[in-house]
């Protein structure tokens, strides 16, 4: 099972291999040229869903030899802003993956990417298919510009079942459970939470989750929607003191503000148990299941749902993560690309083999009546989990990093950083956040 990455961490090529690229999209733009292949130009990330893909694209391309499906694969980091670059001077892909939410909003106002609204409604099959929840992400004033193409991304709590066992300890269902943990665990001589707090991008799940357990999806819906004062909302004041509570009664592991989220070290807390749990992302199961096989399939992996804030007005069977990655279509595309591409979001994805291969890896995708096909998957008990959790969610937040504007996600990553540090108090975290969302 391959490693998942945080598709927050944005994929990339290098650069020596994003100019070959580019190049070869020639004059058209879309095609492959003198690249690696024939056919309607896709780029894709190699982290993930890579294995998904090249088999798509061969029973595709065996399939349809006239309408062929040409990949572009590239590695994590500065493909956000190559990416940006490449469609924003007209030398894009005329497939690209995605996150939805801001930076794909910013796409579509610039003209950049294609209205597939028409495409879905002439085929309600298609679109009906995909949970709501997730495909809103991809919406932009009530107009789809992307589909779903691997799996679903919620973040959960995991821990390790002997040390709550030793413990005599429960799965924390309520807030004030999750701080009579800490103090069980640091009793015991063990970190009662292990984060990659380096990275910064693990601390936004804390306020993600504490921000709609106490006002509702609503609070962040304001913030979005750049309503003024929206980050001093009470319900995010006080989502911020509880964090500062968490990390003053000693809730992380010592020096995790040094780990990083990206190489596994924040997950080997866990399984080597030097910590009794883990907020996560739905990646960091094949991430587990890499680094200590035997631990995952020991069923010593648990893993349970963010616990209840009592008397906030966020449900709890509210989820937030990452949606899914999604596939868009260029607008400069021909109207011939735009109709292979089409066909291939349509009938190339989420096909029997396509879905078969992303359960293998632990992927769980967001379309309708999988009960079957999960109940014989070789990760069963995980996969029903996940495809439950979101299938039954009454709200999926998309992560605010990717929900926001790239520039005031990054402020938001800073500031909450300094938060989790000590440096910032939570109201000056709330008044730097208006500033910089007033800009």
């Amino acid at each position: 099972m391959a490693t998942r990455i945080p598709t927050r961490i944005m994929v990339t090529a290098g650069a020596a291999a994003l100019v070959l690229t580019v190049s070869a999209c020639g004059s058209s733009g879309r095609t492959s040229g003198g690249g690696s292949g024939d056919g309607t130009l896709a780029w894709a990330l190699t982290q993930g869903s890579e294995a998904t893909f090249r088999a798509s694209a061969t029973e595709w391309n065996k399939a349809h030899p006239d309408t062929k499906i040409n990949y572009q694969y590239f590695q994590n980091d500065p493909y956000k802003q190559k990416l940006r670059t490449a469609v924003g001077a007209g030398n894009g892909p005329v497939l690209f993956e995605n996150w939805g939410g801001g930076a794909l909003a910013d796409y579509v106002e610039a003209g950049k990417v294609a209205d597939l609204t028409p495409d879905l409604d002439k085929n309600p099959e298609w679109k009906n298919r995909i949970f709501p929840s997730v495909l809103k992400s991809a919406t932009v004033d009530g107009k789809v510009y992307g589909v779903p193409v691997n799996g679903v991304q919620p973040v959960v709590i995991y821990y390790n079942k002997e040390l709550f066992q030793k413990a005599g300890a429960e799965p924390p269902k309520t807030w004030d459970d999750l701080l009579a943990l800490v103090k069980k665990f640091k009793a015991e001589g063990i970190a009662p939470l292990s984060m990659g707090g380096a990275s910064k991008w693990p601390d936004l799940m804390w306020l993600e989750y504490l921000v709609d357990r106490v006002g509702g999806p609503e609070t962040f819906a304001n913030i979005a929607a750049g309503k003024k004062g929206a980050w001093s909302d009470p319900a995010v004041l006080e989502a911020a003191e509880m964090i500062k509570q968490l990390v003053d009664a000693g809730g992380f592991a010592k020096g995790f503000t040094s780990v990083s989220a990206d190489t596994g070290q924040a997950e080997a807390q866990l399984y080597t148990g030097k910590a009794a749990m883990i907020l996560q992302g739905s990646w960091a199961y094949g991430t587990m299941a890499t680094g200590s096989p035997k631990f995952v399939s020991a069923g010593k992996l648990g893993w349970t749902g963010f616990p209840a804030v009592e008397g906030g007005k966020g449900d709890a069977s509210n989820i937030v993560g990452n949606t899914a990655n999604f596939f868009s279509v260029s607008a400069q595309a021909s109207a011939k690309e735009k109709k292979t591409a089409v066909s291939y979001l349509k009938d190339g994805v989420y096909n029997d083999t396509y879905i078969d291969n992303l359960l293998k890896n632990g992927d769980v995708p967001p379309v309708k009546d999988l009960d079957a096909k999960l109940k014989a998957s070789a990760n069963a008990d995980w996969t029903t989990y996940v495809y439950n959790l979101t299938r039954d969610a009454k709200n999926f937040q998309l992560s605010w990093d990717q929900a926001l504007s790239p520039a005031l996600g990054n402020e938001l990553l800073t500031r909450l950083d300094q938060l989790f540090l000590g440096e910032i108090s939570p109201q000056e975290f709330a008044a730097a956040m208006d500033t910089a969302a007033a800009k």
